[in-house]
């Protein structure tokens, strides 16, 4: 069972950057789709990006050249780099891992982490 732990989240001026981290417990991203998903209370998750393990990536078009999804396989740590953030941003941040190719549904992810809150003010 793939343990998966969020860090990183918090609160952030609009057009601020934050980075967050994903821990996994053990080699996965070597082997696995790692996804970023978010969610606002009461609404579904909704991709970020995602990045398989050749290291291709793509992310979500309102997120598109602010947000850079990354990994480091050998610190079994997923990243997601946000910059010039914006209220909209403001969610609970969710890493996945699932052994599918690159998928923007959350049915298709297998791991999930516990989340992280980022909050964006104007």
């Amino acid at each position: 069972q793939v343990q998966l732990v969020e860090s990183g989240g918090g609160l952030v001026q609009a057009g601020g950057s934050l980075r967050l981290s994903c821990a996994a417990s053990e080699r996965t991203f070597s082997n696995f789709v790692m996804a970023w998903f978010r969610q606002v209370t009461e609404k579904d998750r909704e991709f970020v990006a995602a990045i398989a393990w050749s290291g291709g990536w793509t992310s979500a078009e309102s997120v598109k050249g602010r947000f850079t999804i990354s990994r480091d396989i050998a610190m079994n740590t997923g990243y997601l780099q946000m910059n010039d953030v914006k209220p909209e941003d403001t969610a609970v941040y969710y890493c996945a891992v699932g052994k599918v190719v690159i998928s923007m549904r959350p049915d298709d992810y297998d791991y999930w982490g516990q989340g992280t809150q980022v909050t964006v003010s104007s």
